[in-house]
């Protein structure tokens, strides 16, 4: 695994092997709830067929053993706070982590609303891809587990994301 400072290399896969959102971040750290990296402005996000810049800086927490990714952003993000990936749980490798994008989103919005994103998304691929039950299961009973954390303020998504991302923020 990379050290801090180091860069890690980001690689979300769809079922069966296809490339998805690829990215560098920062490694910042590791804490009880797993290893936290931070992207920068300017960081170049790409998949096949689409890629930006980021305009906003951003922490990203991969769980030591939970099948998702969450994503907390500052005020400068004028819509969202936290975007968590549900995915499998994150592997790593000596330069960067990979997991498998299951669709299911869970998005806490500024304004406070919790949305579950790309259902549709989901139910296309569970039939393309040919999602096994178990792995439909996971996505959905952790989508739930994460908005229901989220609604509580459970850590990582009570102050613990914002401390990372002010860490990360300072001068």
């Amino acid at each position: 695994m990379p050290t801090e400072g180091e860069p890690i290399d980001v690689r979300f896969t769809k079922w069966g092997g296809g490339r998805h959102w690829e990215f560098p971040l920062r490694w910042l750290g590791v804490d009880e709830h797993g290893v936290w990296g931070a992207g920068e402005v300017g960081t170049r996000l790409w998949r096949p067929g689409a890629g930006f810049e980021s305009q906003i800086g951003w922490v990203t927490l991969f769980p030591h053993d939970r099948p998702w990714a969450a994503s907390f952003y500052g005020p400068a993000h004028q819509q969202v706070d936290t975007y968590v990936d549900m995915t499998t749980v994150p592997e790593w490798s000596r330069s960067g982590v990979s997991m498998v994008d299951l669709d299911l989103d869970v998005i806490l919005m500024r304004d406070g609303s919790l949305v579950l994103d790309d259902e549709d998304e989901f139910e296309e691929h569970r039939v393309e891809l040919g999602y096994p039950e178990t792995v439909v299961d996971l996505a959905r009973r952790t989508a739930d587990e994460v908005a229901t954390a989220i609604w509580a303020g459970s850590e990582p998504f009570g102050s613990i994301g914002a401390s990372w991302l002010a860490r990360w923020s300072e001068p």
